[in-house]
């Protein structure tokens, strides 16, 4: 067994989400503020696994399942020895991404122990990330491994997004969890129910997408604020269409437009987790302790 450390980071979705499971692009960036860091020390004894970091005890339960669905794929029939060590400050189960940079980071350490070629460890990690949501899009590992804002098509191309300006986004918790896999099925029985109000959701949300991909290239930020504000809006009506941002996100949602901001929606799978919000002025002193700001991402 060899050494192996590595760095894999959370991700936020600007647009695109559900309707890229069938061929719809979407906008993923990285959240290098929130990261996932893997640590394996070789030993002559029997696995040891700790965890630590703000949400290190969260990721108990998917580490030991991720591994073993590795190991059990590679055909690895004796468990490793030696010692990991998990630190993350990425909550599990909150859109952020948290199960892609797991998988992603357990298939680098595959990689490292020349179990899997350098190019297949992107289809390997997706793999293993349908564990978490039956059908993974790969588009948040994509971004997880790439740590760079992309647009995304599924099986098709990875596009490098370079904004030319940056707005002020902000991500905050609604206060519940949301399932991916219950949303993404929630979508998919409406295309067995009423097929056409399912697609022309698709295509709403592919209209989001190319909106906010022209918003960020504009080169005048005024005209391109304008835009992204329609394109999350875009993206809000998609999800109430589909039921996907009531309850607690809902409530979460409205509070934020009430407080000021210009636009909000949920990222990821909704249901739950962490909701976007857009503004064009410093958010109110009294939310600075729930927002998050959402960093430029590297070039």
């Amino acid at each position: 067994m060899k050494p192996f450390r590595t760095v894999t980071y959370g991700k936020w979705i600007l647009a695109g989400e559900h309707a890229v499971l069938r061929g719809c692009p979407a906008l993923a960036f990285p959240l290098t503020t929130c990261s996932l860091e893997l640590e394996f020390i070789p030993t002559s004894t029997a696995l040891e696994v700790e965890f630590s970091g703000p949400h290190g005890e969260e990721l108990k339960l998917l580490f030991y399942g991720v591994l073993e669905n590795a190991l059990s794929r590679l055909k690895v029939n004796e468990p490793p020895q030696g010692r990991f060590v998990l630190r993350s400050s990425l909550p599990v189960g909150a859109g952020l991404g948290a199960s892609a940079a797991l998988c992603g980071a357990v298939a680098r350490w595959c990689e490292a122990q020349t179990w899997i070629q350098t190019s297949d460890v992107y289809e390997f990690a997706r793999r293993l990330e349908d564990l978490f949501h039956g059908e993974s899009s790969g588009v948040d590992l994509a971004v997880s491994l790439s740590s760079q804002g992309v647009r995304f098509v599924r099986g098709g191309e990875r596009l490098a997004i370079h904004p030319t300006w940056w707005p002020r986004l902000y991500l905050s918790y609604c206060g519940s969890r949301g399932m991916t896999s219950d949303c993404v099925n929630k979508v998919k029985r409406l295309f067995e129910t009423d097929p056409e109000r399912a697609r022309r959701l698709d295509e709403r949300m592919r209209q989001a997408v190319e909106l906010a991909q022209q918003s960020l290239l504009n080169t005048e930020p005024e005209g391109g604020f304008r835009q992204l504000r329609e394109a999350l809006q875009l993206g809000q009506e998609c999800f109430q269409s589909w039921g996907l941002s009531g309850g607690d996100l809902g409530s979460h949602l409205q509070m934020l437009e009430g407080s000021g901001a210009c636009a909000a929606k949920p990222t990821g799978s909704g249901g739950g987790g962490y909701a976007l919000s857009l503004w064009d002025r410093e958010p109110p002193a009294e939310l600075k302790d729930i927002l998050l700001p959402v960093p430029r991402p590297p070039i």
